[in-house]
């Protein structure tokens, strides 16, 4: 099944972790890079599914996420970096990507995950100069 990616976007192998999401346009400082879409869950379902080794589940609020890895649009891709060039945002129930900076064409997208449902030991391969180590804020 082929992703529908959203324009200025392209998943191809990342040096971070497996696939990642890369610009095919220049996104400048404070543009919406993309929305992350999925299958809306509950957050109890969410927490059922933390046990993957990979997970593209973004939490919405205390209530309800979005599992990417079904019916994602490649924002799911998107990896942790410790110094990231984008953030997420919630606006209305829609999680949207924002660039932190000006992003190049070609660059890989990242975020800060923060908090994820991953176990705090979960290394971070970021390989940024400030890598704290893991991709939780702990």
């Amino acid at each position: 099944m082929k992703l529908k990616l959203d324009p200025g976007l392209e998943i191809k192998s990342s040096t971070i972790e497996g696939k990642g999401c890369f610009s095919k346009t220049h996104f400048a400082r404070g543009r919406k890079i993309a929305e992350y879409s999925g299958e809306r869950i509950s957050n109890a379902e969410a927490n059922r599914r933390a046990g993957r080794r990979r997970l593209r589940i973004c939490a919405i609020n205390g209530r309800w996420s979005l599992d990417g890895s079904r019916g994602g649009n490649g924002t799911h891709y998107i990896n942790h970096s410790c110094e990231p060039n984008s953030y997420m945002k919630i606006v209305h129930g829609h999680i949207l990507f924002i660039a932190l900076r000006d992003i190049q064409t070609g660059e890989e997208i990242t975020i800060d995950y923060e908090s994820t449902l991953h176990s705090n030991d979960k290394r971070c391969t970021c390989g940024a100069p400030s890598c704290r180590g893991t991709i939780n804020k702990v």
